[in-house]
């Protein structure tokens, strides 16, 4: 063999060893790119679903307020109540008189017009009706004359009021509970006097109904 055959061998002997780990990384860097596409395909399909599901939510709570609207027409046109994202609200004023829990003659007429339309959404969507107490921050006065303990206990049976009138007009007793908050949760300052008069009401919020796995759990 010549010397430049030996040369040329040698050189090929060298090289070789050069493109192995070149092929090697080329191969590393080919896997750790598919493995970042995966990734960001993955992170998309992810996005995608999360955007999709969070526009369903809003189309079907559109759709609940939009419902909720058409069953209440009557009454909101009449002013006789407000909805606010879903709170059904009755100023105190026109359901009871001062420190009382005892319904006014036009109150009961109220809630008894609210009673079929309120029956018939609840079962349509298979969801229940939350009724909810509130009064302003003023303490109760005290006295011998003073039936309730404070606006705890007052905003709660205001609230029990109003959910046995729908119960006794229609509603399903499965379909309705009582909940107090007192002077929690104002809408409005009490500073005032205007502002005190809108914060003693009672509103009622349709809100979805335990699901029967989670009622039978342990």
């Amino acid at each position: 063999m010549t010397t430049d055959e030996l040369e040329l061998d040698a050189g090929l002997e060298a090289s070789t060893p050069v493109w192995a780990v070149f092929g090697d990384l080329m191969a590393g860097l080919l896997g750790a790119f598919v493995l970042i596409l995966l990734f960001a395909l993955a992170s998309q399909l992810e996005l995608a679903s999360r955007l999709e599901n969070e526009v369903r939510q809003r189309q079907l709570e559109t759709q609940r307020r939009t419902e909720l609207e058409r069953a209440l027409a009557v009454p909101l046109a009449a002013g006789r109540v407000t909805l606010d994202h879903g709170r059904i609200g009755i100023s105190g004023s026109v359901l009871f008189g001062f420190n009382s829990a005892e319904l006014q003659p036009e109150g009961r007429q109220l809630l008894k017009s609210l009673a079929a339309p309120l029956a018939t959404y609840l079962q349509s969507r298979d969801e229940a009706l939350m009724v909810s107490g509130f009064t302003d921050d003023r303490l109760m006065r005290g006295g011998k004359n003073q039936v309730f303990a404070d606006n705890w206990e007052l905003s709660a049976q205001r609230a029990l009021t109003v959910t046995r009138t729908l119960i006794e007009e229609g509603v399903p007793a499965s379909a309705v509970f009582a909940a107090a908050f007192g002077a929690e949760q104002p809408v409005a300052s009490n500073d005032s006097a205007e502002g005190r008069a809108k914060n003693r009401r009672v509103e009622m919020s349709p809100t979805p109904r335990p699901s029967r796995e989670a009622a039978s759990s342990p």
